[in-house]
């Protein structure tokens, strides 16, 4: 199993800029594809970005691509969302997530096994 700890989440201004960073603990890190998903109050969780083990590959949704970067650093097994241009449509819980590689799906929260607590997210106009 892997544990995962959210952290940066707050309170942020539209134009700006927020980091989010995800530590992991337990299982080998590399063994991980990782994503991270949101949930905004009184609607469904929705996928934002993904990246593979190895780091080889991305994946992002439409609503935040060319604003958000997903990293990792496999070294201090610690994944990474930086938010750049924020929107107030960003205000939601961010989740971080983990998957076994041999799933396929990087975008459907059903093939995560392992979720952290959540950080909220707050984007003010």
């Amino acid at each position: 199993q892997v544990q995962l700890v959210e952290s940066g989440g707050g309170l942020g201004q539209a134009g700006g800029s927020l980091r989010l960073s995800c530590a992991a603990s337990g299982r080998p890190f590399s063994s991980y594809d990782m994503g991270w998903f949101r949930q905004a109050l009184g609607k469904e969780r929705e996928f934002v970005a993904a990246i593979r083990w190895s780091g080889s590959s991305t994946y992002y949704a439409d609503s935040v691509k060319g604003r958000f970067t997903i990293s990792r650093d496999n070294a201090k097994n610690t994944v990474f969302l930086q938010m750049n241009r924020l929107k107030p449509e960003d205000t939601a819980v961010y989740y971080c997530a983990a998957k076994q590689r041999t799933i396929a799906t990087m975008t459907a929260a059903a093939g995560y096994a392992y979720w952290g607590q959540g950080t909220q997210v707050t984007v003010s106009s």
